[in-house]
């Protein structure tokens, strides 16, 4: 499975996701706590769907989401490909 660089990341046109230190993170904001946790259960969905699960972290109204393929210590494909997923949310 093929690791991104940067530039490799930045080419597929993900929208707002930072590359960072090997992985890929988008902070999310919503109006209170109950529309954040329904759109953290639709990751949720997906990324069991895709067979590939985020780091992220919680507080109130904003979800920090990480992405990276642990067992390739990188970005890979399916990074890309739960991103897309998660935007098109």
């Amino acid at each position: 499975m093929n690791i991104f660089s940067e530039i490799e990341v930045n080419a597929f046109g993900l929208k707002e996701w930072q590359f960072s230190n090997q992985t890929i993170l988008k902070t999310f904001k919503f109006k209170n706590f109950s529309e954040t946790f329904a759109f953290m259960t639709q990751v949720a969905f997906l990324a069991e769907k895709l067979d590939h699960h985020p780091n992220w972290n919680n507080v109130y109204n904003e979800l920090n989401i990480t992405l990276f393929t642990h067992t390739h210590h990188g970005v890979t494909i399916k990074d890309i490909e739960l991103a897309k997923a998660i935007d098109k949310l």
